[in-house]
């Protein structure tokens, strides 16, 4: 958010993407209704997020009502520097429908980790043989973590409502 803002501008733009969030369906009417605001300030601060911190509209599928049983955490060192392999990382992701998340980053003893999703455990080794003759030669080593969908015991779904609950209130 921009610095010239002033307070009160900055909290009614974090109250608003908090209830988009929440609900993104929700028509600005509603909105301004639940945050006591006006109707044409809350469409203002939606444009304003729009173009600063929604990164786009989306529905949170369950994955198992869309076919997929497996979802893969993957975990990987690389042989030399991450930033000269970046482009080849992100083209190679790119063609890659079943990758839903990757990033450099550090733990575990890695410095990059994936997210995929798989119909089954044969289209997953059938990625994960894709991945290693794609990536070996670049690779120090790398560790997969698979959750089933169906079959495991979920703690807590993946999403983001839980920063409504947790951070709306400071």
């Amino acid at each position: 958010m921009k610095e010239l803002r002033t307070r009160a501008q900055r909290a009614n733009l974090t109250k608003l993407l908090f209830a988009l969030i929440k609900n993104s369906k929700r028509s600005d009417r509603e909105l301004a209704r639940a945050l006591q605001l006006s109707q044409p300030t809350v469409t203002r601060l939606r444009k304003i997020l729009e173009k600063e911190a929604i990164e786009q509209y989306t529905a949170i599928p369950n994955l198992s009502y869309l076919g997929f049983d497996l979802i893969s955490f993957t975990f990987s060192t690389t042989k030399e520097l991450v930033n000269p392999l970046e482009d080849k990382g992100k083209k190679w992701t790119a063609e890659q429908p079943s990758v839903m998340f990757a990033s450099t980053g550090q733990g575990m003893d890695a410095d990059a980790v994936m997210v995929s999703v798989h119909k089954d455990y044969a289209d997953f080794a059938k990625f994960y043989q894709n991945f290693r003759r794609d990536w070996g030669g670049s690779l120090q080593n790398f560790r997969t973590f698979l959750v089933s969908v169906k079959g495991s015991v979920l703690l807590k779904a993946l999403s983001p409502n839980c920063l409504v609950e947790s951070y709306a209130k400071e």
